[in-house]
């Protein structure tokens, strides 16, 4: 029976090809030889990544027939163990008998739903076929976790939601083109981009009471599934309460010992070591990156307090409720992701802070070789001075020469203490965004 099942599911997928999707600026490889993973938060893209790689292999020749997708979260698959899943392949080679199995490219997606999945995977890798894809939504399937689990295999390729390229993809507007209202729309949808959120289901949903429900619902299962049902935590009122002061106190170094107090303060319970692991647990499902103080100490900078950067401007919107100032704050969030999906293997990202402060450094394996500042608007004289200072501050510190200040629509150049310093307007930052 349950081979009957995955018979009709693999077909199924097989006549949905070519998938009807919106291409991303990320591409996954094909005949690598690894095991692919795609490890990222919750509604990022993942599953649609892989049906981006399969409209690309059978442009490129490759049969239908020759590509293996289970999707696990069908309700019939309920109850699989990992020796069930032997079935998988054995329904493949029944259905198409005259193709190596050694040729097919095999796609799982939530294949978590298994106990035990990684075994299989790994099975299928070193007895089987060399072509494999794997994503999910739970939190073993993201990259802390899957590491261990594939003992080193697998090839990671993290996905972010949308990035303003890809956000300006998905609402038809050109990135390319420099007419005069293509411009205009591109600003426009810059400031769309800063305060929305960029998850592509949301992007593609009109109505904002809809956009609203879905990134409600987006929280909700990442904090009571992800978190709360995951990592065994029970006490889930303080835990929302945690995530949400984390939340507030975005592009601002965030102290777990103050929350902690203040939790204690309101007569709460919880442990301060508690604390610290669920921090840890919001950057393992990627609801939040983290960077540290930069410091030639490496001792000094691990006793520095960290800053938090939220996955998606839009979810932390809808969970604390927009405020008026939230422009800056967004704008910086917008800027370090766009850093973190465009830095290479071996780069880090710091913020500096001295007399002066610097939002982000850049370093490739011992060298800096980018500082960005970011503000909303340097119109007025204090707020100028203050963000070029604490730029020059951060120069000397890190010996770097490459300093950028983006704000929402200033551009320029500009030269202090003999250094040279370009200012962007974000829109057209985002656009061309890379790390050199």
């Amino acid at each position: 029976m349950r081979k009957d099942v995955i018979k009709s599911l693999i077909s199924i997928k097989q006549n949905e090809i070519p998938f009807d999707v919106i291409e991303r600026d990320i591409k996954l490889p094909v005949d690598r030889k690894k095991i692919i993973t795609i490890p990222g938060v919750r509604r990022c893209g993942k599953s649609t990544l892989m049906e981006i790689t399969i409209n690309s292999l059978v442009n490129n020749g490759v049969s239908r027939e020759n590509i293996l997708w289970l999707g696990f979260d069908d309700e019939r698959l309920i109850n699989m163990t990992s020796n069930d899943l032997d079935d998988v392949i054995t329904s493949y080679m029944e259905m198409f008998p005259d193709i190596p199995i050694q040729d097919v490219y095999m796609f799982f997606d939530e294949i978590q739903l298994v106990d035990d999945w990684e075994y299989f995977v790994l099975r299928v890798y070193k007895s089987y076929c060399k072509n494999i894809y794997v994503c999910g939504s739970n939190a073993t399937m993201l990259s802390t976790e899957l590491s261990s689990a594939l003992r080193g295999y697998p090839l990671e390729y993290e996905t972010y939601p949308l990035s303003f390229n890809e956000y300006c993809r998905f609402k038809g507007i050109n990135t390319n083109s420099y007419l005069e209202q293509d411009i205009a729309r591109i600003r426009a949808a810059f400031e769309l981009y800063n305060r929305e959120s960029s998850f592509p289901e949301v992007v593609l949903t009109e109505s904002a009471s809809d956009k609203l429900k879905l990134l409600h619902g987006y929280f909700d299962t990442m904090l009571l599934k992800d978190l709360a049902e995951h990592y065994k935590i029970s006490n889930t009122t303080v835990l929302r309460y945690f995530v949400k002061r984390i939340m507030a106190n975005l592009t601002k170094p965030t102290s777990i010992n103050a929350i902690y107090k203040d939790i204690k303060s309101q007569g709460l319970k919880v442990g301060k070591d508690d604390l610290y692991l669920w921090a840890d647990y919001l950057c393992d499902i990627f609801m939040f990156i983290r960077i540290p103080k930069y410091s030639r100490s490496l001792i000094k900078e691990q006793h520095s307090l960290d800053k938090y950067y939220c996955i998606d401007n839009g979810l932390r919107g809808a969970v604390l409720m927009p405020q008026s100032n939230d422009n800056g704050k967004n704008l910086e969030n917008t800027v370090f992701l766009q850093l973190n999906r465009a830095k290479e293997p071996m780069d880090k990202i710091y913020y500096y802070q001295g007399d002066g402060e610097c939002d982000f450094v850049v370093q490739r394996i011992d060298k800096v070789i980018q500082l960005v500042q970011v503000t909303w608007d340097m119109s007025d004289e204090i707020t100028r001075e203050r963000e070029i200072a604490g730029l020059l501050e951060a120069s000397v510190a890190a010996d770097c020469n490459n300093l950028i200040i983006i704000t929402k629509d200033e551009e320029g150049a500009m030269t202090r203490d003999g250094k040279d310093i370009d200012v962007l307007p974000a829109w057209k930052w985002l656009r061309t965004a890379s790390v050199n």
